[in-house]
């Protein structure tokens, strides 16, 4: 071979080497943050609400430092308000009607033919793993990620039942700061593996999911481990909770489960600048719905229930902005794709962020970003086998909720004066109480306390507003009625508004192929979807991430 060509072969084949090894190197790691049921609560957004709300009370910290250095986003939202399709949702970067079986709580099956970001960043080089929940309940377990395959927790997983631990290892003499510190150095111990196992360079994508935000957490520990005085809720609830002693306290007490999610979070970060690798890494903090065990939150499609965090810092986000355009967790997906260099699959309805983040601007950044899309289906399988889900869609706009309930003549949260058919009472035992269900609500004291008091004057207004039935359409006033507590949808004088947002959001519907439009939602409607709960055998086994 002629010398000069030689070389000149050699040199275009160190070039394109030099051009892979610098596109790898410019490939950010991603740290994704998840809260189970952590709704949009955090010190950061009581700067942005003003004063006289229910974030007032809280200190998230390294929320807040991820937001303040990087984007918070004032309008984020979910696919669905409940666990499994919410995250389905996200990890597939489409809507949740579009993941199968995925798109149900309770008799979930991950479709392994849906693309999902986790295991198209492996298959482009990354390090991927993850720690406590992803995808669950349903089959497999942490679907996509594969049953455990790439999972980090053999240090310990004490931090799912944050106030339960650690108000026992107190009670047992341990000083309160030691006993968080038991639950703190497991989580950076299962980091440490994590990043233990990446090759040298190689970029990593990493889950953080615990799950102490979830019910149930122990009653007085807001103020207990974390000083959240409930008191210091008075006068700042919604209208949807009542401001009552009770509720106040599950409250802070929810909060304080906050609270320990973001020191954990604050041990992710402390790690990351200790090795170098912070500016480096993508960082993203959400949470899959509102909260549980209170009215208008989980499962709901009010903002309550829907309305979640998010603050992405560092890989190139322009920092110090706060941007109002309307985001859905499933951007997240193509959005990690991008940013890793792998190419979107089209079957994506998520859009990237990456523009948003790379942006200089705040306020509204894309004028097309101005709607997000909500709904749900079966959230559990609720105490009669025969009953079929509650579907609802919606459209969430800057300045309206329009929301369709496909089957007014369903509860929305199980039927509150319903017998449980699967265990029948006695006679003895048949009481006003026993017919109360309302099973997709978790079980706590605000439900507790409501279900107590349905029958006083004073409430029963209040529980029929908060648990009965809905009609075919509500729409709701952001500007007047933040709160989302007055249905105008009959009102004439909104009655253009709600012809446009109607049409806009079925325009969604049948562009997606949402199959709640097909043969009377017969897919929905019928077994596996609906009727006796149909697991898999192998989720049967009793799960470790609930």
């Amino acid at each position: 071979m002629n010398p000069k060509r030689f070389v000149f072969l050699f040199g275009l084949l160190v070039t394109g080497l030099c051009a892979d090894v610098l596109a790898a190197a410019s490939r950010p790691n991603i740290l994704f943050a998840f809260a189970d049921d952590w709704g949009r609560y955090a010190s950061a957004y009581a700067k942005l609400d003003g004063p006289g709300g229910i974030n007032d009370v809280l200190q998230t910290p390294n929320f807040d430092r991820v937001a303040r250095e990087g984007v918070l986003f004032r309008r984020a939202f979910v696919s669905a308000p409940s666990c499994t399709p919410c995250r389905s949702a996200l990890l597939s970067g489409q809507h949740f009607w579009r993941t199968g079986r995925g798109s149900i709580l309770r008799g979930a099956v991950w479709d392994s033919s849906i693309p999902a970001y986790p295991l198209l960043l492996r298959d482009a080089g990354y390090h991927i793993g993850e720690t406590y929940k992803v995808w669950s309940p349903g089959t497999p377990n942490d679907a996509p990620y594969g049953g455990g395959q790439y999972a980090y927790e053999k240090a310990g997983s004490k931090i799912n039942q944050f106030s339960q631990n650690v108000t026992r290892m107190v009670a047992e003499g341990m000083s309160l700061a030691a006993a968080k510190q038991v639950l703190y150095d497991e989580v950076g111990a299962n980091f440490d593996s994590f990043l233990a196992d990446r090759k040298p360079g190689q970029p990593f994508c990493y889950w953080f999911g615990p799950t102490q935000v979830h019910r149930k957490w122990i009653k007085g520990s807001g103020k207990a481990l974390w000083g959240i005085d409930p008191d210091s809720l008075k006068s700042k609830m919604p209208p949807f909770l009542p401001d009552v002693p009770e509720v106040r306290e599950d409250l802070a007490d929810y909060f304080g489960e906050i609270q320990s999610f973001d020191a954990a979070l604050g041990l992710l970060l402390k790690k990351l600048e200790a090795i170098g690798e912070l500016d480096n890494t993508l960082v993203v903090v959400s949470g899959d719905h509102g909260a549980p065990g209170f009215p208008h939150g989980k499962c709901n499609l009010y903002d309550f229930g829907s309305s979640v965090p998010l603050a992405i810092r560092g890989a190139g986000t322009k920092g110090g902005r706060v941007v109002d355009d309307l985001v859905s967790l499933p951007d997240l997906a193509p959005t990690f794709l991008e940013l890793g260099g792998v190419k979107i699959p089209e079957v994506m309805t998520g859009r990237s962020l990456v523009p948003l983040l790379t942006s200089t601007q705040s306020g509204q950044i894309d004028p097309a970003r101005d709607a997000v899309f909500i709904g749900r289906e079966r959230h559990v399988e609720n105490a009669r086998a025969d009953l079929s889900p509650y579907p609802q869609r919606a459209i969430r706009t800057h300045d309206f909720l329009y929301i369709i309930n496909f089957r007014p003549d369903r509860w929305p949260m199980g039927d509150p004066y319903r017998l449980d058919d699967a265990n029948p009472p006695s006679v003895e035992e048949l009481t006003e109480e026993t017919r109360v269900s309302l099973p997709d609500e978790d079980a706590g004291p605000t439900k507790a306390w409501l279900v107590g008091v349905r029958n006083d004057p004073k409430w029963k207004a209040h529980f029929d507003w908060v648990y009965g039935k809905r009609p075919r359409e509500e729409l709701y006033d952001l500007k007047a009625d933040p709160h989302q507590a007055k249905n105008v949808a009959a009102d004439p004088k909104y009655a253009k508004t709600r012809a446009d947002l109607e049409k806009r959001l079925m325009d969604e519907l049948q562009r997606t192929g949402d199959p709640r439009l097909v043969d009377n939602g017969k897919f929905f409607e019928t077994p596996p979807m609906a009727g006796p709960l149909q697991e898999a055998p192998a989720s049967k086994a009793k799960q470790k991430k609930q």
